[in-house]
């Protein structure tokens, strides 16, 4: 198996007690968006994407994503 990048949003989400609906509004960024993102869809993330989760989440970009 290929070495995957991993977004743990769902995780994130969990760990905080949110819905992908509530990180919705906070971040300003579309619930399908998310979604892609949280079910591991995503072939990219932009940066600004990744500092409003950060700003979000109060968390460093480290804690976001996972090396597989």
């Amino acid at each position: 198996m290929e070495p995957i990048i991993r977004v743990r949003l769902d995780e994130m989400l969990k760990e905080r007690g949110l819905t992908l609906t509530e990180l919705s509004h906070r971040v300003g960024i579309s619930v399908v968006n998310l979604s892609i993102l949280k079910n591991g869809h995503a072939k990219a993330i932009r940066f600004s994407t990744l500092v409003r989760l950060c700003d979000a989440f109060g968390c460093q970009p480290g804690d976001l994503l996972r090396y597989e």
